[in-house]
């Protein structure tokens, strides 16, 4: 069984940045792509970043391109994304993901419960 668990959320001013990270318990880390998600305050679930096994590629949802890196330490079993740039609009809950496959495709496998992002105008 894998096991996900995210930290480094809290509060930070808008302009701000946060670096979230992901630690990957109960299988080779090194064969799952991983995401990043997140759920603003009463809306969906939406994607944040995803990176495939190696880590050599990356995707971004719209919203955050430019602003946000999604990277990983296979050896470390971590996976993070550093925000930069924080916007109020970027306030939610994020939640790491890890897919059974070496190539991102959104469709997580494992998720982990989230911590919270707030960013004040």
């Amino acid at each position: 069984q894998v096991q996900l668990v995210e930290s480094g959320g809290g509060l930070v001013q808008a302009g701000g940045s946060l670096r979230l990270s992901c630690a990957v318990s109960g299988r080779t880390f090194d064969s799952y792509a991983m995401g990043w998600f997140r759920q603003p305050p009463g809306k969906e679930r939406e994607f944040v970043a995803g990176i495939s096994a190696s880590g050599r590629s990356t995707y971004y949802g719209d919203s955050v391109k430019g602003r946000f890196i999604i990277s990983r330490d296979n050896e470390k079993s971590t996976a993070f994304l550093q925000m930069n740039s924080l916007k109020p609009e970027d306030t939610g809950v994020y939640y790491c993901a890890a897919e059974g496959r070496r190539s991102y495709s959104g469709r997580m496998d494992y998720w982990g419960k989230g911590t919270l992002v707030t960013v004040s105008s």
